[in-house]
């Protein structure tokens, strides 16, 4: 399992947290272990998901992801 940092932009609230957590746990090979207004801490199984689609996951939700510095 590989740990990632996310930023998210446009999330404003706890309904916002609830989407994004939502769409997470849904995506298989994700771990999720923080959801926050503007960031997620997951782990993901790299074997059956990667960056690019985690991110793109966010983005289904109206949402946008990147890599936490």
């Amino acid at each position: 399992m590989e740990r990632l940092n996310l930023t998210i932009e446009g999330m404003t609230c706890d309904h916002c947290v609830r989407a994004v957590r939502g769409r997470l746990e849904q995506t298989p090979g994700v771990k999720v272990d923080d959801v926050r207004v503007g960031s997620a801490v997951l782990e993901y199984d790299p074997a059956a998901t990667n960056v690019d689609d985690i991110e793109e996951a966010i983005a289904d939700e109206g949402y946008t992801a990147f890599v936490a510095d």
